[in-house]
Formats: C-alpha cells, structure tokens, sequence
C-alpha cells in the first residue's frame, strides 16, 4: 500500500486533462461504490510521473529448494489493451505482461516449470491466440512442462490459451467449455428514429459498413460476417482437436455448440485431465519436471503485493477496482468498436455494457 506522500499529492497539479478526468472519474465511482456498499480498499500506486511499469522482481510463495515453479496469472478479459492505473499512470496489457514473464523465466535455468493460473471467461480471438502461441513457444523452446490451472472460469478464450499446457487441472466448481466466437453488436435505428435522428453514413460498398449498429444488418452482411464466425469457430475446435485426442467423436456435437461445462462434465468429456486444487497442479508441475521439491515463485511489480499461491495481481483481479473502472468510464469490453470475441458472456457480465442487471 502507497502511503500519504504530501510531496506527490502536490505534483497531482501537474496532471494532464486527461490524467485529471480519469482520476475524478475514479474519484466519482469510488464515491457511487462506497455510497452503495460501504467501506471499501483499494490498493493502487498514485505516482502520477511513472511513465512506464516497475520492473519485475522475483518473490516467493511457498515451497522450498533450488529449483523453482513459475506461477503466471491469466485473469479478466484476455485483451491487448494497456490498462490504466487509477490516475492514468500505465501498465502493461495481460498478453505482453505474460510475455515478459514467459521471457524472464526462459532466462532463468531453475525455472524448471510454469502453472497458469486462469480464471478468465476469454477475451478477444486475435489477443486469445497470440497468448497461446507464447506458451507454446515457451514450452517447445525451453522443453519445460506447463500446467495450466483452472480456478472460478476458465471459458472460450481463457480455455484457448489452456490448450497451450501439457495438462489442465480444473478446480472442483469450475465452469469451463463455451467454445466459441461471439459478435456483439446491437441495432439502434428503431431507438434512433424516435429521438429524430437519421444516418448519413457515405460508404463505397454496400457491405462497407456491414454490422453498423445504425441500420438493420442484410442477410448479405449476416453471411460475411457469419462466414468470418465460421472459420474463426473451426480454428478454435481444429486446436482442441490437436490439443486433446482423447476426445471421444460422439462427444463434439455438445462441445462445439458453445455450451458451458461443469469441472466434471468437462473431465467426463476429456476437456480437461483431472480435478483438483492450485495446489495440486502445482504438486504435477512437480511431478512433470522431476522434482521432489521446489520453490514456488511470482513475478510481481516492487509495489504489487504477493505473499501466497493465491495471491490477487493487483493489475489482474481486484474485482473492486473492475467496477471502479466500469463506472469511471474505463470499460474496454465492447467500448472500442467490432470485435470477434473467444469469450462467454452470460447476462451477468453483460450489464455493464448494455443489458439486463443480474
């Protein structure tokens, strides 16, 4: 926890507009959240002059020895986007931050191993698979096991990059499968007509502006976009095809309709090898790289706080500061044009974004 720098506090007079907006906005949803819940904590870094993220240092979680285990976080939406710290200080998006833990590791020879630690409903197709291909990467360069380990949700996207491990270890309320892509878009013409106002939108083909919230979609645009949805949906069941064999032929008419699935509906089908604690993933990571012991490890920013296996990255989770940055107009999911998604959105997760309110 940043303490009170009376110092810094009068270097907040020096914020851009920019800066300044997004930290009344944060100061405003702090506000709105405490007002409906209480007291609330937040741990942030509020040093307005870092231009770019601390570096990475190594802490232990527990085990013991010379060798060591990799835990890596892949938690929310799997996205490019650099997230903005609570005065619009940055810090690195979860594909690159990955990548530079995936290359710190590879350094370090008694990095024997490496558990992802997922809890995700998936994220962008494009952001989705790079992330694979960074383990895969990892894993065929350095020949070191990967265990991936899934904790509340591990769906679409989020399972995607699961593939890339050796084994996938599930916890015993997991929610897993939704294989899939999603293209959210709505029609607003009916809402806009009615407030009286008409689009004038000048396009150079008829399908230019296919899937524009301003019209009614064609059935040509439908069948562009659907053909693009297709393909994108046989890639992600061709690598789960690729990725586990075992999966008997009866069993992909459920899987690929995009439906989830309980930890051991998913054992039963052969999405995943067993069910079990972040522990015991931890425990055959072990097993994988021919260890009788091991040191648990994390990469974590000097100011991040990390003290066991279960340990919240401060960028990754924080289910408090999501909403914080839900109601202070930081919202990446759906805000930044089309997109094709690998991820399971169930009204729950929608509301913020337009929707009905769990």
């Amino acid at each position: 926890m940043t303490l009170f720098d009376p110092v810094r506090s009068l270097r907040l007079w020096f914020l851009s507009g920019t800066q300044w907006r997004r930290g009344i906005q944060a100061c405003l949803g702090g506000a709105l959240l405490a007002s409906i819940s209480g007291c609330f904590f937040v741990q942030a870094d509020f040093n307005p002059f870092r231009t770019r993220p601390e570096p990475l240092v190594e802490r232990k979680l527990e085990g013991r020895g010379k060798e060591k285990i990799l835990l890596i976080d892949v938690s929310r939406l799997i996205v490019w986007a650099e997230r903005p710290g609570l005065l619009g200080s940055p810090g690195p998006g979860l594909v690159a931050r990955v990548r530079e833990e995936l290359k710190r590791a590879a350094e370090d020879e008694r990095v024997r191993a490496v558990v992802l630690r997922i809890n995700s409903p998936g994220g962008t197709v494009t952001a989705s698979d790079t992330l694979y291909h960074e383990v895969r990467e990892f894993r065929v360069k350095t020949g070191r096991p990967v265990v991936a380990h899934l904790l509340d949700v591990g769906t679409s996207g989020a399972y995607y990059v699961a593939l890339a491990a050796d084994e996938i270890v599930a916890s015993p309320t997991t929610v897993t499968g939704s294989i899939g892509v999603v293209l959210a878009g709505v029609n607003l013409s009916g809402l806009l007509d009615k407030l009286g106002v008409k689009d004038q939108t000048l396009k150079s083909g008829a399908l230019k502006d296919a899937g524009s919230p301003l019209r009614p979609m064609t059935p040509e645009d439908q069948a562009v976009l659907q053909r693009i949805l297709s393909a994108m949906h046989e890639r992600f069941l061709g690598l789960v095809r690729e990725r586990r064999p075992g999966i008997r032929a009866e069993a992909w008419d459920v899987i690929g309709d995009g439906r989830v699935f309980f930890a051991d509906q998913a054992l039963a089908l052969g999405l995943i090898d067993r069910i079990g604690y972040l522990s015991d993933a931890i425990e055959h990571a072990k097993q994988r790289a021919q260890l009788s012991e091991a040191t648990v490890i994390a990469y974590r920013r000097p100011s991040q706080y990390g003290e066991n296996i279960y340990s919240a990255r401060a960028e990754a989770d924080g289910q408090t500061f999501a909403l914080l940055q839900a109601l202070a107009g930081e919202v990446t999911f759906f805000s930044s044009g089309p997109q094709f998604w690998y991820v399971w959105i169930p009204e729950s997760i929608r509301w913020p974004f337009g929707g009905s309110i769990p």
